[in-house]
């Protein structure tokens, strides 16, 4: 990975459209490709943020160079299972400190939440995180840290705009108090960490909270009001790509600004997040290689045959998709930041699983990721 000197933060991102640097992005967005055309044409509906970041060499050294389209930390969108990366992050630092260290706790120690008897590594966890995007391996690890825990040491980071309020898909998904975690460590007594109590949640107060025309309740009936996301989790798009930045490039930011992950499990992330599902073991068939790969390949089930390198997390619910990726192409000597999100719910109607996934989102996404390489291979070989 490059090293980096990066250009001063900004935790307000607020456009209508391009930002004075109309470079890459405008010419994806404006392509003529159909799969483009059809989510620009109807802009207003689809909610649509966009940041690139390229990495480019100055005499200074190299930099981050940031393109927005619509990007804006006041409007929001359902980031769904994006938020999985950055608390699994924060669980990596929760293993290498000193006390669990200390007491033989690893990345391979079997684990359970009280309440629950099946045992599970951290290992297991964050490869069905990276790997299928698995919401039970998210909880657990919710359980282990505590929603006030997540968001303080998030906070502290500085990282932008976030708030983490809830579990996924499970039932009593937001309750206040974490189960913890029971530890097994090799040829020693288990390790008990305890659940927290939480403070209530605060509610989010941004735009867009309110949202579509109706939704399905718990009961299946359709209810005739827009849904409600105030207290579900944000996370904006700048927030998203600093967590990126922030893992990816440790050796730019300050100890207290960055995740303190042991090497070897940083190492270990690095190796497993590019690789597809059918190389962790998984039914390509059911898992296939563009099932957590929105940008470049999601709108295929055909093996991808080229070389790229995915580092990314993707979250698809409420007729939200979000793909936040760092795109290495090593053969062209390629490598940038694309983080995305659009609402694709022709309907209007939330939580009734019919959204425009297949004909509209992952086309989109899936094109805009190869428009942008195409444009950055023209340029380097200009």
């Amino acid at each position: 990975m490059k090293t980096l000197h990066l250009l001063a933060p900004i935790y307000l991102l607020l456009f209508c459209g391009f930002t004075h640097a109309q470079g890459v992005l405008q010419k994806a967005l404006t392509s003529t490709d159909p799969r483009i055309k059809q989510v620009m044409k109807t802009l207003a509906g689809h909610e649509l943020q966009i940041m690139l970041t390229t990495l480019s060499d100055t005499q200074e050294g190299p930099t981050f160079k940031t393109e927005n389209f619509q990007a804006d930390t006041t409007s929001y969108f359902y980031p769904a299972s994006t938020v999985k990366l950055p608390v699994l992050l924060l669980a990596l630092e929760a293993l290498s400190k000193e006390d669990l260290m200390a007491k033989g706790i690893t990345l391979d120690t079997p684990y359970r939440i009280p309440g629950d008897s099946a045992r599970h590594t951290m290992r297991e966890d964050a490869t069905a995180i990276l790997a299928v995007s698995s919401n039970e391996a998210y909880n657990r690890l919710f359980e282990f840290l505590g929603r006030d825990s997540i968001n303080f040491r998030l906070k502290r980071k500085n990282l932008g705009p976030i708030q983490i309020n809830h579990r996924l898909s499970t039932p009593a998904s937001a309750r206040a108090t974490s189960k913890g975690a029971v530890f097994y460590p090799e040829l020693k007594d288990s390790v008990e960490v305890a659940g927290y109590v939480s403070t209530p949640i605060t509610p989010n107060h941004l735009k867009g909270l309110q949202k579509g025309k109706a939704f399905m309740n718990d009961q299946d009936s359709v209810v005739a009001t827009p849904f409600d996301f105030s207290e579900k989790n944000n996370f904006p798009l700048l927030t998203q790509q600093e967590v990126l930045k922030r893992f990816l490039f440790p050796e730019l930011f300050s100890i207290e600004k960055g995740f303190r992950i042991e090497p070897r499990y940083r190492d270990f992330i690095l190796r497993t997040m590019p690789l597809f599902p059918r190389d962790l073991g998984y039914d390509p068939q059911t898992f296939y290689d563009g099932y957590v790969k929105f940008l470049v390949y999601g709108d295929s089930r055909e093996q991808v045959k080229n070389k790229l390198k995915i580092y990314n997390k993707v979250g698809d619910a409420y007729g939200t998709l979000t793909d936040n990726a760092y795109i290495v192409d090593d053969e062209n000597g390629i490598d940038f930041l694309l983080t995305a999100t659009l609402l694709v719910n022709s309907n209007g109607v939330f939580n009734d699983n019919q959204y425009d996934y297949e004909t509209q989102g992952l086309p989109f996404l899936a094109q805009l990721g190869r428009e942008v390489l195409k444009i950055l291979r023209a340029q380097k070989n200009h």
